[in-house]
């Protein structure tokens, strides 16, 4: 995939070496940063399509850096991916909150990395729609531009609550179990409980009122029909 933009950031200088030429070898056009808010600055001029954070890092640990990076225009699409030393659930899952695709734990293996990376791309280039805006009852969901206004009001919401919104309302009235729902917005690499799709739906409810999503016990969600 030439010509695909990665940031890659790590305090690490054997690991930015290490991993930047493997990517470099695939074709990819790799920006390097040490540090969060280094990886901030590169992220806005250039707009990479894929961001490698690290996790643990001075100053700045990869959890804010993603969240802030989140903030960032044009980078609503980006993948955001976490390299991680730590296994504990608890690191990964808040990883995915704060608004990444997915995560690959250290010592990282290139081959792996590389079918993750090219993976993931395939998977969102498959995933854009042909309908790029949907409205009903004052809600715009606007997937072009990953954006969402209510009532004339722009929403931000973060990636992975967007994308959630975007698979419900593409068939308004359509039941979609928690197993198709985990599989479209987070993947079937990436393993994440019945309870995190249930706070993305809370806080989607919080932003967007509570008459858009219907919960069907026991199954899943829905979105309201025309």
């Amino acid at each position: 995939m030439p010509d695909v933009k990665i940031l890659l950031v790590d305090d690490e200088p054997d690991i930015l070496e290490f991993i930047g030429y493997n990517l470099k070898k695939e074709s990819f056009k790799v920006f390097k940063a040490s540090n969060g808010k280094e990886a901030i600055e590169v992220a806005k001029k250039e707009l990479p399509e894929v961001i490698l954070l690290d996790v643990m890092m001075p100053e700045m640990d990869g959890i804010e850096t993603c969240q802030e990076l989140r903030q960032v225009e044009g980078l609503e699409s980006a993948l955001i991916v976490f390299l991680t030393a730590r296994s504990e659930d608890y690191s990964q899952i808040a990883g995915l909150e704060a608004g990444a695709d997915d995560y690959i734990t250290k010592p990282v293996k290139p081959k792996v990395l590389l079918s993750k990376l090219k993976a993931m791309l395939r998977r969102k280039d498959s995933g854009k729609t042909k309908v790029s805006s949907q409205k009903i009852d004052g809600l715009v969901i606007d997937r072009d531009r990953y954006l969402v206004i209510k009532d004339g009001k722009e929403l931000n919401l973060p990636k992975k609550e967007f994308e959630l919104l975007s698979l419900l309302a593409s068939s308004p009235g359509k039941v979609f179990n928690r197993e198709k729902i985990l599989s479209k917005v987070w993947g079937d690499d990436v393993v994440v409980g019945d309870r995190t799709i249930d706070v993305h739906i809370r806080k989607l409810r919080e932003k967007i009122g509570e008459g858009f999503i219907k919960t069907i016990k026991g199954v899943g969600y829905k979105y309201k029909e025309h």
